[in-house]
């Protein structure tokens, strides 16, 4: 009797795990494609161009500016127009000059990630919505990225309903 009710338990356990697993509903999506698509991806990509040449030209600017401080200093003396104390102060402001402009390189990059991310934020946010959306409107118990499947039924392509959502 007891391996009865072990069997009979035993089976009734494993129609409930069947009829979940087919309860659930599986979508996926290709979000780079997708946000490729995006007019405001399009754009923000545009205005990080511009900015990145602009943070550019600044840099260029200073080694510009700099390289002619130190032509000009090594010229005068070459010339003998620079006593040596005067020499030693002239390299060291020159050396600041040098790590200054070292630092903004780095300070670009770090203000490029920043502006990246402020322009994407709200991409970013208004795309996962758009998402989320459709997996609750779909009843969709997961929805993957394309990049990350190895398989996949084609039929389960939500980018037609986020496109929809996102009005593409």
């Amino acid at each position: 009797m007891n391996k009865f009710m072990k069997t009979g338990f035993m089976f009734i356990f494993a129609v409930f795990c069947t009829v979940a697993l087919q309860a659930q509903k599986f979508g996926y999506i290709n979000s780079q494609a997708m946000m490729a698509e995006l007019p405001k991806v399009k754009q923000a990509d545009s205005d990080m161009e511009a900015y990145q040449k602009q943070l550019q030209k600044k840099g260029q600017d200073m080694v510009t500016a700099f390289q002619t401080k130190v032509t000009d200093f090594q010229k005068r003396v070459q010339d003998g127009l620079v006593p040596p104390k005067q020499q030693e102060e002239e390299e060291k402001k020159l050396e600041e000059e040098r790590q200054k402009i070292l630092a903004y390189e780095q300070e670009m990059s770090q203000l490029l990630q920043t502006k990246r991310d402020t322009l994407l934020k709200p991409i970013l946010d208004e795309f996962n919505t758009a998402v989320k959306a459709v997996a609750t409107e779909g009843g969709y118990t997961y929805i993957f990225d394309q990049g990350i499947l190895l398989y996949f039924d084609a039929t389960m392509d939500v980018a037609p309903l986020v496109k929809k959502k996102l009005g593409l």
